[in-house]
């Protein structure tokens, strides 16, 4: 399946008032170059890769109470291929600080450019559009923030204590950026309001970083995870969670040791997907993996001692978070 269209305007539109780049634009001056696939180059996509259509009576719903309150949502921006499904099912997993990233991953395809300043009326903005679509668990990310001094770890945890004070007992899931070199800053930050479930993707193994995630370190998104759980304090209840593509061109072996080194940082809860490439000038697929594989390396994650993993070739970070951290919680 190709990666989701949609007609209405993402962060990086005109139409949103904010001007990005994208594909070729965005990906020139990054460290390792990608050549563009020519025509049927691309390996041809295998039949179980297909997702529910985008537009909806309720899709449509959800997205207008997005930009009635002058929101973004990740499944937009990064071109979800559940968007059709989580929109239908009236959950959104919110992106704050606005559209524009400071940073040219080759896999993503959020626009990049200058950030706006932040919207000190932005938590209240989310309250009201969580409150409005009646959610009980909340995603809330963002894009890279590297011109703010904690990286918008402030301004998520004015977000989240926003959230909870409009819609008391509602879960919140934090999926946050790796605070390059300001971990300790953002975890102060972060500790006014901690959330329910903190979420990092580490992405992909350590040998592709600097293809796939230049100015990430693998180490430090692991001491995020880990620092994060350590300093949340309460019983150990923060629910620490990340996420990694497949079919970038890692081997299976490369996959279990990031597992492995994700258990060792304290993570409790994984989801694994297939990458999909954005447009033909981002990284290309390597391969597509049979759902059975995803299946063991479920059972494997399973058996490292994860408390729940969600694998499948169109599952992401946010997918069914809710059922994910209740299965994680053992919750019934």
């Amino acid at each position: 399946m190709e990666p989701v269209a949609s007609d209405m305007p993402r962060a990086g539109d005109t139409a949103l008032g904010q001007h990005g780049l994208r594909s070729r634009e965005k990906l020139a001056r990054i460290p390792v170059k990608i050549v563009p696939a020519g025509e049927g180059a691309a390996l041809p996509k295998p039949p179980w890769l297909r997702a529910r259509p985008m537009m909806s009576t309720t899709v449509a719903d959800v997205a207008a109470v997005l930009r009635e309150h002058r929101l973004h949502s990740v499944c937009e921006e990064a071109m979800c291929p559940n968007i059709g499904e989580c929109f239908a099912q009236r959950t959104a997993t919110f992106m704050i600080m606005g559209g524009l990233c400071t940073r040219r991953c080759p896999f993503c395809d959020v626009a990049h450019g200058r950030p706006a300043p932040l919207d000190e009326d932005e938590p209240a903005h989310l309250a009201s559009a969580v409150a409005a679509l009646g959610l009980r668990h909340v995603v809330i990310t963002s894009v890279d923030r590297d011109d703010l001094r904690d990286g918008g770890a402030a301004h998520f945890a004015r977000c989240v204590a926003r959230v909870r004070e409009r819609v008391p007992g509602i879960g919140v899931e934090v999926l946050t950026p790796d605070f390059r070199g300001r971990i300790e800053r953002a975890l102060d930050a972060l500790s006014a309001a901690w959330p329910d479930v903190f979420n990092h993707n580490i992405e992909t193994v350590p040998s592709l970083y600097r293809a796939a995630r230049p100015g990430a370190d693998y180490r430090g998104s692991l001491q995020l995870l880990a620092r994060a759980k350590a300093a949340s304090g309460a019983g150990g209840a923060l629910v620490t969670k990340s996420g990694l593509m497949v079919g970038l061109g890692e081997t299976d072996a490369q996959l279990l040791e990031t597992m492995r080194d994700l258990r060792e940082h304290d993570v409790e809860v994984l989801t694994i997907g297939q990458y999909l490439a954005p447009s033909r000038f981002h990284l290309p697929v390597r391969r597509y993996v049979h759902p059975d594989e995803f299946a063991a390396l479920r059972e494997a994650g399973l058996a490292m001692g994860f408390r729940e993993v969600v694998a499948g070739p169109l599952v992401r970070s946010s997918y069914h978070a809710a059922q994910t951290v209740e299965a994680a919680r053992g919750v019934a």
